[in-house]
């Protein structure tokens, strides 16, 4: 009897370990995995990610690669990214198609060749690991179901990757991507620049303008971006996202947007709340990867998913009508205002609005409101006229309501062509707390004007936020008004969205802004 148990226990071990060991053949995920390289003459480790149904089912899967940036590895993804958790619920809510992620070791490479050919990273990475991956795993082999998504230096890889090799790679996205302008490089501290930059590029114990060799211009998008013909780059899907809290890269990424603008090379530029961290890479999934899927099915971009407006029900507070002498505008008051004595905050709403528009702007106000979002306020909304009547009708509003006085409870916000006066308002010293500029028309000779003099101490307790459409007219003058805040080191908060300027288009970030006024007023 009791050999008889053993026997049985040890069937039992032999089974669950052979149950185990079939279990582990289909695992979805696998983490440090390896392939020689003979050009690199090393193994270069990989982990990948496999679509819920690779097992169940004989289909072959689109491939995105998925490149970490400097000092990360190929788990990086994984851990932090949390990148099969995003994509499976995006699979599951039918936002994406299925896809397979592959995530190589990217080393210190850049994702590029060095320049004396002793570490030829993305000779490797086209010629032995897509062909590698292609034969080990059903991938859909060709270039329109193939995509690279990096961040920071996995940013730059996954850009200059399809800019290099477009037959082999039709789409990216990347983020932060970390890149300088020639001037940056130029400007480099010797030692960061040797070791990150001038052991690539050639330019080691080299000082400005040596700095740009040859085999610089070759890897960096700002001059292949410049080339004559850029015909063999027109089919490329490109998706850069940048966060607004970035400071180098603020410059670096927001210039190339203005030169791939200038150049009509098609692309998609967002600017999110946030910095080079996991937090920010993660919240640009679900995005990022709705561009590449739409890529991959042939269709045009659907755009991004909506920003939440914290809004219900509809307006149940009039507009009044304030009129003094030549003076009128409306002016929205909170519910509770004709039962109090209290003073409020306030808001000028400065633009060329119809009445509907109007009462978008008061409703997503109100509701704030009413759900506790935002403290009680007024809002007027001015109508675009000069600056002597624009001054004139504000100074009229504050002595005939209750507003309390004090620039720290009231802001100020301009949209398209009333945004030179709301800019010229923000920028005087203690004159708002808040001081927001939506599609700026403003030019970069006008900004780098107003901001010569300004002492950036004077306005420690005002803060900006800007909000720019990603296709509108005026993208140089948005991008130009970030990096000289950042420059000066004005606090500000920086959008860009998709769009070309259209009202519809700004609601979510309406009750953004509003969000960032109250916590201001309250500060």
């Amino acid at each position: 009897m009791y050999l008889k148990k053993i026997h049985l226990f040890a069937f039992y071990i032999l089974y669950s370990f052979s149950a185990f060991a079939a279990d582990k053949e289909e695992l979805r995920i696998k983490e440090s995995l390896s392939m020689y390289s003979n050009i690199l003459g090393q193994d270069v480790k990989y982990s990948i990610c496999l679509p819920e149904d690779y097992y169940t089912s004989n289909k072959s899967f689109p491939v995105v690669y998925l490149l970490h940036g400097l000092g990360d590895d190929e788990t990086s993804w994984l851990e932090y990214g949390r990148v099969s958790q995003i994509s499976d619920q995006l699979v599951k809510e039918k936002e994406i198609v299925p896809m397979i992620f592959v995530m190589p070791q990217g080393f210190r490479s850049y994702y590029v060749n060095d320049y004396a050919g002793t570490f030829r990273y993305r000779d490797m990475f086209i010629q032995e690991l897509i062909p590698f991956i292609d034969s080990h795993y059903r991938t859909m082999d060709n270039k329109n179901h193939r995509a690279t998504m990096g961040y920071s230096m996995g940013g730059f890889g996954a850009l200059v990757l399809p800019l290099k090799n477009p037959e082999v790679i039709n789409t990216c996205v990347p983020m932060s991507i970390s890149i300088r302008t020639d001037e940056q490089y130029m400007e480099e501290d010797g030692s960061e620049w040797d070791n990150q930059w001038g052991r690539i590029f050639g330019g080691t114990g080299k000082v400005g303008s040596e700095r740009i060799t040859e085999y610089y211009k070759q890897n960096s998008p700002f001059h292949i971006f410049m080339q004559n013909d850029l015909t063999t780059l027109s089919s490329l899907k490109i998706y850069i996202d940048n966060g607004d809290d970035e400071h180098t890269l603020c410059r670096s990424n927001e210039e190339l947007h203005m030169l791939m603008r200038k150049r009509e090379v098609p692309h998609e530029f967002r600017v999110r709340n946030g910095g080079h961290e996991f937090y920010y890479w993660r919240g640009a999934l679900p995005n990022g990867l709705r561009f590449i899927s739409d890529s991959f099915e042939g269709k045009p971009y659907r755009g991004d998913l909506p920003v939440k407006t914290n809004t219900s029900g509809t307006l149940k507070t009039q507009l009044v009508e304030f009129k003094k002498g030549n003076c009128s505008c409306p002016v929205y008051l909170p519910n509770e205002y004709k039962y109090t004595t209290r003073n409020y905050p306030v808001i000028y709403i400065m633009g060329d609005f119809n009445n509907n528009e109007m009462e978008q702007m008061t409703e997503l106000i109100h509701q704030n409101i009413e759900n506790g979002q935002l403290p009680p306020m007024l809002a007027a909304i001015l109508p675009i006229q000069n600056d002597s009547l624009s001054t004139n009708i504000i100074t009229s509003i504050e002595s005939g309501f209750r507003i309390r006085k004090g620039f720290r409870f009231r802001a100020i916000i301009g949209m398209d062509s009333s945004s030179a006066f709301t800019f010229k308002e923000g920028i005087k010293p203690e004159n708002y707390t808040v001081c927001a500029i939506f599609n700026s028309t403003l030019s970069e000779n006008e900004i780098q004007k107003m901001l010569q003099q300004i002492d950036s101490k004077s306005l420690n307790r005002t803060w900006f936020y800007v909000v720019a459409p990603d296709k509108g007219s005026n993208y140089s003058g948005n991008g130009t008004l970030h990096i000289l805040l950042r420059d000066k080191d004005i606090y500000h908060e920086y959008r860009v969205y998709e769009g070309t300027g259209k009202f519809d288009e700004l609601s979510g970030y309406f009750t953004d802004l509003l969000l960032f006024i109250a916590k201001k007023f309250h500060n």
